[in-house]
Order: C-alpha cells, then sequence, then structure tokens
C-alpha cells in the first residue's frame, strides 16, 4: 500500500479512499504547501522589516507599516461599510471596479477572438486590418478617455470602453496567430475527411488556436485592471481608482498604500483565474 501512495503522490493523482493513503496524500500536500511557502513568508518578512527600518523616522515621506496599521486598521478590518453616497469601504469599491472590468473585459474577449479568428483565416482581411490594429493598439488607453466621454457622455460606460479598447489588441493578435499556426496535419486531416465550414472551426481551428487565445485573455485581463484603475481616477465615482484619488487629495498615504496592495492581490487572482480556465480548456496544453 505504501509504494501504490507513493506512486499515486508522485504522479499527482488522488489516492484511494483508504484512510490511510488519504491521510498519507493529505499530510504530503500540506508539506509541499508549506515548503513552497517558506521563501515567500521568509521574503515578505525581509521587506516588512527593512522598510519598517526605513520609514520609521520622522523625516521619512513613506509611512512604516506599523504606522499604515494605526492609520488605516478600521479600513482593512472593515472594507464592507456603506454609510451612503461616495463613503464606502475599500471592498465595495474593488467590487464597483471588478463590474467594470468583467463587463468591459468580456466585450473584448468576444469581439477580441472573432476578430482574430478572421484576420487569422483571410488574408484579404489581414491586409486590411491587420496595419490599423498595430496602430490602434499602441494608443495609451487613458487617450480614448476624452473621445468615450464625448460619445458617451456618462462616466461608466466611457471607463467601459477603456477597459474595452485596452484588452482587446492582444486577444486579437493571439487569437489570430493560434489560427494561422495550426499545425499543418489537422489541416491535411480534415481534407481528407471533408471537414469543412463550421464543424473545421469548432474541431480543429479552435482547440488549436486555445492555447494562444487565453495567452491574449491573460494579457487582456492584466490590461483591463490596469486601466480600470487609472480611469476612475478621471471619471470619478464608486471604485477603487476614485478610492485612490481621494485619499490622496485628503493625504492619506496609508490608505492609498492598503489599497494598491488591494489592487496587486486581486490582479493576482484575476491572472489566476484566466490561466486556470485556460488550463481547463486546453488540458494543460500551452502555447
Amino acid at each position: 500500500m505504501g509504494t501504490t501512495v507513493r506512486q499515486t503522490i508522485a504522479a499527482g493523482e488522488t489516492p484511494g479512499f483508504s484512510p490511510s493513503a488519504v491521510l498519507s496524500w493529505v499530510g504530503h500536500r500540506c508539506w509541499q504547501m508549506a515548503r513552497d511557502a517558506v521563501p515567500l513568508v521568509i521574503m515578505l518578512v525581509l521587506i516588512i522589516g527593512l522598510w519598517q527600518i526605513v520609514a520609521d523616522r520622522p523625516t521619512s515621506a513613506l509611512p512604516a507599516p506599523s504606522k499604515i496599521w494605526t492609520d488605516s486598521h478600521d479600513l482593512i478590518l472593515h472594507p464592507f461599510y456603506d454609510h451612503g453616497g461616495l463613503d464606502k469601504g475599500l471592498g465595495l469599491h474593488l467590487f464597483a471596479s471588478l463590474k467594470r472590468v468583467a463587463l468591459g473585459f468580456a466585450l473584448s474577449a468576444i469581439v477580441g477572438v472573432a476578430l482574430g479568428m478572421l484576420v487569422g483565416t483571410s488574408t484579404i482581411a489581414t491586409r486590411g486590418l491587420d496595419p490599423i490594429f498595430q496602430v490602434l493598439r499602441t494608443v495609451p488607453p487613458l487617450a480614448w478617455l476624452p473621445l468615450a466621454l464625448a460619445g458617451f457622455r456618462e462616466a461608466q460606460p466611457s471607463a467601459i470602453f477603456v477597459i474595452f479598447i485596452t484588452a482587446i489588441w492582444p486577444v486579437i493578435i493571439n487569437t489570430a496567430v493560434g489560427v494561422r499556426n495550426v499545425p499543418q496535419d489537422y489541416r491535411n486531416v480534415a481534407r481528407v475527411i471533408r471537414l469543412r465550414g463550421l464543424g473545421y472551426f469548432t474541431k480543429i481551428v479552435l482547440p488549436s488556436a486555445a492555447p494562444y487565445i487565453f495567452t491574449g485573455l491573460r494579457i487582456g485581463i492584466g490590461l483591463s485592471w490596469l486601466a480600470i484603475v487609472a480611469a476612475e481616477m478621471l471619471v470619478g465615482g464608486v471604485g477603487i481608482g476614485f478610492f485612490i484619488w481621494g485619499a490622496w487629495n485628503s493625504s492619506n498615504i496609508s490608505d492609498i498604500i492598503v489599497a494598491l496592495f488591494y489592487i496587486g492581490l486581486v490582479g493576482f487572482v484575476l491572472d489566476r483565474l484566466v490561466a486556470l480556465c485556460g488550463r481547463i480548456v486546453t488540458r494543460g496544453t500551452s502555447a
């Protein structure tokens, strides 16, 4: 039994339902997680300790970790308070930003994959659209904001448009590259079995291009999160960008640092979620 459990664990699989096997597997996994977490914990302790030493001086422009806790512990411990109007906790600001990102990113994913498929399969579309995409993708995200405000005349759709226009380019480009890189063997098999039209796209093109598509989606979700923070600083309303700008106007640097930590954490989680979806859809393959 011991050998079987070790072989199962080495293969990355869950053992059977024998109590001893399950306990052995759980213990092994806990040990692996603890081992992997040790370097991270050490680095965090070193960084925070050095930060505390450097910033814990009267002349320091930035607050030390101990001062951040003193100034912002209510914000950290109660992120979902709502006192009406714009006086809301950090968690509610993050939730408002995430809703905008979800909508803008979903639109960019749908349109980007469709346009990428078109550019990847049609020579005429490549010649006509690819140069335009290459020029537009170099425009900074916030440069689109005045145009969006002029067109939509409202902050909410303008912020969503900035997310959309920021995230769509990596999706288009990576999807087109994936379509162009469908293995020739797959194309030959499709010709032999006379697979055409929708069946060819769903059974040959999409599975082959999926790793490239999800690479573009991962890049896009990161850019979306960057864009919404910057856009909300300018358009106002409820959102993490507006929260940071309000904290700056109030000279509350501690709240800004706390917000930055949450922004980084949420961005990491979004990237991991898209990566997980990619692994599930592509069954672990990668571009």
